[in-house]
């Protein structure tokens, strides 16, 4: 019998999976029986692990769904920091949760092993907009440096088009170290959203796949510099979108991750068509170690102290170009 919960408003069918990180699985937009988060080419195991802390990226990839999972105290690569291992892309990630559930919210609860923080989440649902609401509070006495980032998929229907991608940020940056043969992006390169230099020809980073010749895609950059705290995807056809929305009070910066066929190896054997929009408070991706070495961003939770974060979600069939959001998180209307 399957542990996952369902959550439905009006407009949107909604499937959490506590028993492995409190993690969507799924979020159908009911008027249009589209999907809009990614899955896998494999058969995802569906149990936390057992150790809490997966010591790569391929025993964490057994666990993903190419959902909506949360990445706490870390993000990225395995590290030891002071002593204490975080495992791959974070504890909260493949750990269950305690839940409760009423009506179309969930709320989830965990005391993390890693550090001393406990956080409470709430998962709900306003119509066409998915609505997370997040406290970490410390429990030692001492500091604690933690990454805190969510890592939401689209894939699916979304994706089964041609589609775009729209922004608020002003800048962009490519991951200097993620190089994969099928990445046209120039390691390292910095611009202005959207725009950065590729290996052999400039790169607009609202179609990715637009003017290339290539079978695939694999690539990893970093958003920052936001004027407003929202991305989104549109199929080029209206037939349904997603924007995304956040507390840039905590996630300051933004993880762009493009696995489109890109990937041959196991698991991946170029068959997944993802794309990764992954609010963070820091910008590398390459673990807490890592983050606290390059002063790439972290937050500090203090003893006696709390952390609070949103982050939303809007779904909908466009008009056309998202140009915005408006302060419930809803995407805003084209103009034209």
């Amino acid at each position: 019998m399957s542990k996952d919960v369902v959550l439905e408003s009006a407009s949107l069918r909604v499937i959490v999976r506590p028993h492995v990180g409190g993690t969507i699985t799924e979020i159908l937009h009911k008027p249009t029986g589209l999907s809009v988060l990614g899955t896998v080419p494999w058969e995802p195991v569906d149990a936390p692990l057992e150790s809490g802390a997966a010591p790569d990226e391929p025993a964490w990839l057994t666990r993903y769904t190419g959902g909506w999972p949360l990445l706490f105290p870390n993000g990225g690569n395995a590290c030891s920091v002071d002593g204490v291992f975080h495992g791959f892309h974070g504890e909260a990630s493949i750990t269950p949760w305690e839940a409760e559930t009423s009506g179309s919210s969930i709320r989830l609860s965990r005391r993390f092993d890693s550090v001393p923080v406990r956080m409470r989440r709430e998962i709900s649902l306003d119509d066409d907009l998915l609505v997370i609401r997040e406290l970490a509070e410390l429990e030692g006495n001492e500091p604690a440096i933690v990454m805190w980032g969510h890592h939401p998929t689209f894939g699916s229907d979304l994706l089964a088009g041609e589609f775009e991608i729209q922004s608020g940020a002003r800048s962009v940056t490519t991951d200097q170290e993620y190089n994969p043969p099928s990445n046209p992006l120039h390691p390292g390169a910095t611009g202005a959203w959207p725009i950065v230099a590729g290996k052999d020809r400039t790169i607009d980073l609202r179609r990715p796949l637009a003017g290339s010749h290539e079978t695939g895609m694999a690539a990893l950059a970093y958003l920052y510099n936001f004027e407003s705290p929202w991305m989104s995807i549109r199929r080029l056809d209206n037939a349904v979108a997603a924007t995304l929305s956040w507390d840039s009070s905590v996630f300051s910066s933004l993880w762009y991750w493009i696995e489109l066929g890109g990937t041959s190896d196991a698991p991946w054997s170029g068959r997944a068509r993802l794309i990764g929009l992954e609010p963070n408070t820091t910008r590398l991706a390459y673990g807490l170690a890592e983050a606290k070495r390059r002063d790439a961003g972290t937050l500090t939770l203090q003893a006696g102290s709390a952390h609070s974060a949103f982050i939303r979600l809007h779904v909908c069939r466009p008009s056309g170009v998202v140009q915005g959001i408006d302060l419930d998180g809803r995407a805003r209307p084209n103009s034209e």
